[in-house]
């Protein structure tokens, strides 16, 4: 399975730090990390995560800006985070 030198150098560094968390969206690079055991999350787990810990007051505003470029993010996933972040 083939990723991306970012993503491979990303989770080579993430092998060599304990208890990290590694910032992944791309799907054969997160079965990887997966399959290595290695805690992940993506883009919008991370805006989530900055909601719920008080750093910005709503992801919807993000969420929009987002869906502005040509980041992927479904309807479901949206859903899913706004529902997380409890808006």
């Amino acid at each position: 399975m083939q990723i991306d030198k970012g993503e491979s150098s990303a989770i080579a560094l993430a092998l060599e730090t304990p208890r990290c968390t590694l910032i992944l969206d791309d799907f054969k690079a997160r079965k990887i990390a997966n399959h290595l055991g290695l805690q992940f999350t993506g883009t919008i787990g991370v805006i989530v995560r900055a909601k719920l810990n008080g750093i910005v007051p709503s992801i919807k505003p993000i969420l929009q800006k987002i869906r502005e470029t040509d980041f992927r993010l479904s309807g479901e996933i949206e859903l899913l985070a706004l529902k997380e972040a409890g808006e």
